[in-house]
C-alpha cells in the first residue's frame, strides 16, 4: 500500500515502471534485478528500489524481482483493476484519435459515450459508439455513474462546460485544453496534458544535442 506524502514525482514513474514490466512479461520473462530494468528504462539501479521502497518494496534479495508479480502489485497501487465510468467531450481529430487508439479497459477507466457540439459529427460513431450532441451530456451524467471527463475541447469551450459538468458530480478531468480546472475547483482530480510542452521539450533536446555534437 502506497504511504502518505509519495511524492509526485514518484507517481508519474509507475506508469512506466507498469508499460517495461508489461512488455517483458509478454516476452515470458520471469525475473528481472533492479539493474537490469534500471538499463531498459535509462534510469538507475538506487531510483528504482527508492520508489518501490515508498510502496513497501517487492524485491527478494538475490533473486531481484518476479515481473508478473511486480506488474501486478503496480497496477493495484495505479487503480487499474477498478473501473470508472468516463465520457468524452470534444470528437474533432484529437478526441477522435484518442477514443479510438486507447485501450481504455487496460487502464483503469470504461468510456461510456462521446458528446460533440458540431452537428456533423453527431450521429457518427467512435469505437462503436454513438457521438452525441453535447446538450444531452446533463442528462446522461444523471442517468448514469459517470465519474470522469476527458475534455479535449478548446479552452473557450472548457469553460463554457466546467460549470455544468461539476455541478453534475463529475470530480475527476482527463484535460487536454489549457483552461485550469483545478484554479477554479479545489477538490477537482486533473490530469492536464499539454502536447506543446511536450514538443516544446522534445525541440530543446534536439538544440542542446546539436550543441554539443
Amino acid at each position: 500500500m502506497p504511504k502518505e506524502g509519495v511524492s509526485i514525482q514518484v507517481i508519474r514513474r509507475l506508469p512506466r515502471y507498469y508499460r517495461y514490466l508489461s512488455e517483458l512479461d509478454s516476452e515470458g520473462i520471469e525475473k528481472i534485478s533492479s539493474t537490469k530494468l534500471a538499463a531498459m528504462m535509462n534510469s538507475t539501479a538506487s531510483q528504482i528500489r527508492q520508489d518501490l521502497n515508498c510502496f513497501g518494496g517487492f524485491g527478494q534479495q538475490g533473486y531481484g524481482y518476479s515481473v508478473a508479480g511486480l506488474r501486478t502489485e503496480i497496477g493495484k497501487i495505479l487503480g487499474l483493476e477498478q473501473q470508472h465510468n468516463m465520457i468524452l467531450i470534444g470528437a474533432g481529430n484529437l478526441g477522435k484519435a484518442i477514443a479510438t487508439h486507447l485501450s481504455f479497459e487496460k487502464l483503469g477507466f470504461k468510456l461510456t459515450a462521446i458528446f460533440e457540439k458540431d452537428e456533423k459529427l453527431v450521429g457518427t460513431s467512435l469505437r462503436g459508439i454513438e457521438v452525441m450532441s453535447d446538450d444531452k451530456i446533463e442528462d446522461y451524467v444523471k442517468e448514469n455513474q459517470i465519474d470522469t471527463a476527458i475534455l479535449t475541447m478548446p479552452k473557450e469551450a472548457v469553460e463554457k462546460i466546467i460549470d455544468k459538468l461539476y455541478a453534475c458530480g463529475i470530480r475527476s478531468y482527463w484535460n487536454f485544453s489549457h483552461y485550469d480546472i483545478s484554479k477554479k475547483y479545489l477538490d477537482a482530480t486533473v490530469e492536464n496534458v499539454h502536447l506543446s510542452d511536450s514538443l516544446m521539450t522534445l525541440c530543446y533536446r534536439i538544440t542542446e544535442k546539436n550543441q554539443i555534437g
